[in-house]
């Protein structure tokens, strides 16, 4: 299912990612040579409608043009099916962010054979590069607290989510391999994006090692995902007050990202005489929707103060993946052993 080459295909500098499949067969690794090795490993496009990361390698390597790169850089070009779509991902495929810890589908093979091939080849960091649905700041997120990872997630900026679920994600498989991190580039089509991503990725090809020395916590605004948050399958949603959904959710809720909710902040009403329930789960995949949320007089109400990320008005990417993320700020101290 995954091709691999070490030529760029013809065309890809000036391809649409709704096109990509007239060029490619579907998910391509390219390695490209530089002067120094081993390979920086870049995915994109690992959920079709997120574009950032396509717009930026083409930006990086018509900037480069015919020098050579300053280190082996190897792209992952993902789903490309669902970019001809503008979807996340098609409703028969996994998401493709949630294929790197085994399974039997193609998709999870892909996946094995991708780490199999940067793993022979030393690979130097991973950049794995997503877009939000929701309004919210360019973040990044890491799922070690070892310095090379934070020192990665600080070349993109101050704001970082340490995060241990889902374990199924690019970024965990490769950080047994080496430093990694997501970077959220919030919304497609921001030229804003584009260009962070680009100067990241420049960036890090620049690197000749990572600095084993600890991040100094006023470097830092750190934060620790402590739950993901689900609607049940079987309840309806809307973000329209007059609408007659079991759930209707605030209409500009996707401002509340990375602001730091208070006890008692409503974020939506329920159908009176009606129970409904979201649906939480903390890092130890338990149910804990109890402890974060109270469901009284038709309001849902956060129970403690916390800070949400990744909320999205748009139904279909709730349904495929979750209506946000629960973050508690993470007390990074002085005291983080670099790796040995």
């Amino acid at each position: 299912m995954l091709t691999v080459t070490d030529r760029l295909p013809e065309g890809l500098l000036e391809i649409e990612p709704t096109r990509l499949y007239e060029i490619l067969d579907g998910p391509t690794l390219i390695h490209l040579p530089g002067r120094q090795a081993p390979p920086l490993f870049v995915s994109v496009l690992l959920h079709g409608n997120e574009t950032t990361g396509f717009f930026a390698i083409q930006r990086l390597l018509k900037h480069y043009g015919d020098r050579q790169l300053p280190r082996a850089l190897s792209i992952l070009i993902g789903n490309v099916r669902a970019a001809r779509e503008r979807a996340r991902r098609l409703d028969s495929q996994p998401d493709y962010n949630r294929i790197w810890q085994g399974g039997d589908l193609p998709e999870h093979q892909m996946a094995r054979q991708a780490i199999d091939e940067m793993a022979r080849r030393s690979v130097f960091a991973s950049i794995d590069i997503h877009n939000n649905t929701g309004r919210n700041p360019h973040y990044a997120c890491i799922t070690r607290l070892e310095s090379p990872f934070l020192q990665l997630a600080t070349l993109f900026g101050r704001t970082t989510v340490y995060f241990t679920q889902p374990k199924t994600v690019q970024a965990n498989a490769f950080a047994r391999l080496c430093p990694s991190m997501v970077v959220e580039c919030g919304q497609p089509g921001h030229s804003y994006g584009t260009q962070h991503a680009f100067e990241l990725v420049d960036a890090c090809l620049h690197l000749s090692h990572f600095s084993q020395r600890p991040v100094h916590p006023s470097a830092i605004d750190l934060f620790h995902t402590v739950a993901i948050v689900k609607v049940p399958d079987n309840v309806q949603i809307s973000f329209d007050s007059s609408s007659s959904a079991d759930i209707c959710f605030q209409s500009n809720l996707d401002l509340l990202n990375f602001a730091e909710l208070p006890a008692a902040t409503r974020l939506a009403t329920y159908k009176p005489g009606r129970e409904y329930s979201l649906h939480v789960t903390d890092e130890g995949q338990g149910e804990v929707s109890d402890r974060y949320f109270t469901y009284q007089n038709g309001e849902i109400r956060t129970k403690l103060a916390v800070t949400p990320s990744m909320l999205t008005l748009d139904p279909r990417i709730i349904r495929q993946d979750c209506l946000c993320y629960l973050m508690e700020r993470y007390p990074l101290t002085c005291k983080i052993e670099p790796v040995a």
